[in-house]
C-alpha cells in the first residue's frame, strides 16, 4: 500500500486496487462513517446521492371488466 497522507490522528493509504485504508493513531483501522468523513475532508472521494428507486406501476383493471363485474353484481 502507498501512504497518501499521514497526520498525528490517522494514516491514509491507497491500496493497489485504488481503494483507501484509514488507520488511526492507535494502529486500528477506521471504518464506516468516520472513514467517509476523513476521506471527504481530504477530498479523496466524492459522495453522490443514491439514485431514486423507480416507482412500481399499479396495474388498473380495464374499464370493460369493471363494468361487466358491476353488471353481474346487479343481477
Amino acid at each position: 500500500m502507498k501512504v497518501v497522507k499521514k497526520t498525528s490522528e490517522y494514516t491514509i493509504s491507497q491500496r493497489r486496487d485504488g481503494r483507501y485504508a484509514v488507520v488511526g493513531s492507535d494502529k486500528k483501522p477506521v471504518n464506516g462513517d468516520d472513514k467517509v468523513k476523513i476521506l471527504l475532508a481530504e477530498e479523496l472521494i466524492k459522495v453522490t446521492a443514491p439514485a431514486p428507486a423507480p416507482e412500481p406501476e399499479v396495474e388498473e383493471a380495464p374499464a370493460e371488466e369493471t363494468a361487466a363485474e358491476e353488471g353481474d353484481a346487479a343481477e
